[in-house]
């Protein structure tokens, strides 16, 4: 570009710096983008590789592939045009600084400027990053891509109780962090899926499943079905499930190897809602004597887990301060407990 003085007389035009998401499909740009670059003087871009250019090229946009200074774009406006630049992916910080430096300088009639955001992030998006990162991943990492789900599902376990524990401390900023660990597994075993020579899935049919599940189990949602109470939700949730997994028993699908007070509470619970009369077993020892806990526990709507864990905490508390080294606090020497 040819730098000019313009003269001090001279409207000084408008600058419109346009960004775009790449997470949207190129060419989908907001009708004020399109406005802006069709009333432009001139459209600039920097990076010829652009994934917009082809698209704006086609729409009949004249794209010039240049970099502008910011004392170059000035003069570039000169006597009242527009110019468009398009911006990359960082968004043009050395441009931006630029205009910023003459803006305060004082000394230059600055143009009219404008940022004109021509496609959005939709919610959700960033997952998209997620899953490009997983498959590069996936593809170069020497541990990742040797992974199996097998192999994997220790972390899964692992991650989720963390989760809870985020949750249970009420720990908002290890909360985000914890949620964002067990996002990855999901996505990592359903990239690992991708690869069976059988039967392979995606991360999309797994949130097409999901998504398909969610509205057929809301039918006061989704459907003509209604529902005021959370009773009345769970009403139709189960009887949909029932529908769906056309279970023999109603202890189909209930996992064994979770936690024993789960487990029982599961069963207790499951028990009650299909309004069965079975009595407890009548065995002795301290196993019994859990399970009549747990029950006890699922009836009065308590999870008898979450109960067990606050009180080997509140014990772990007194162990801590009879050794003095405070309730909360690692012991002696900085090291953590095992887990």
């Amino acid at each position: 570009m040819n730098a000019t003085s313009p003269a001090p007389d001279t409207d000084p035009g408008r600058v419109v710096l346009l960004t775009t998401s790449h997470r949207v499909a190129p060419g989908l740009l907001s009708w004020p983008a399109w406005q802006a670059l069709r009333a432009a003087d001139r459209v600039l871009c920097a990076d010829g590789a652009h994934p917009q250019l082809p698209y704006l090229r086609d729409a009949g946009i004249a794209v010039e592939e240049a970099a502008p200074s910011a004392q170059e774009l000035l003069d570039a406006c000169a006597g009242g045009r527009t110019v468009v630049v398009v911006a990359t992916g960082e968004g043009e910080p050395a441009l931006t600084d630029g205009l910023a430096r003459l803006a305060g300088s004082g000394r230059v009639r600055m143009p009219e400027l404008e940022l004109l955001p021509a496609s959005y992030d939709l919610p959700g998006a960033r997952l998209l990053d997620l899953v490009q990162v997983m498959d590069r991943i996936r593809a170069e990492c020497p541990w990742s891509s040797r992974q199996t789900h097998k192999g994997l599902a220790k972390y899964g376990i692992e991650e989720a109780y963390e989760l809870v524990e985020a949750i249970e401390d009420g720990d908002r900023e290890e909360l985000r962090e914890e949620l964002g660990d067990v996002l990855l597994q999901v996505v990592f075993h359903a990239r690992i899926a991708e690869e069976h020579p059988q039967a392979p899935f995606s991360i999309d049919d797994v949130a097409a499943g999901i998504v398909a599940k969610l509205v057929h189990r809301h039918p006061h949602v989704f459907g003509d079905a209604t529902a005021t109470t959370p009773e009345e939700v769970k009403e139709h949730w189960l009887r949909t499930k029932a529908a769906e997994k056309r279970r023999a028993s109603v202890t189909d699908g209930i996992p064994l190897h979770q936690p024993s007070l789960a487990l029982a509470a599961k069963l207790a619970a499951r028990v009650r809602t299909a309004g069965l009369d079975v009595p407890l077993p009548g065995g002795e020892g301290i196993g019994y004597e859990l399970l009549a806990l747990a029950a006890r526990a699922e009836a009065e709507g308590v999870d008898p887990e979450a109960a067990l864990r606050a009180a080997a905490r509140a014990y772990r508390n007194a162990i801590r301060e009879t050794e003095g080294t405070g309730a909360g606090r690692p012991p002696a020497g900085g090291m953590t407990e095992e887990v």
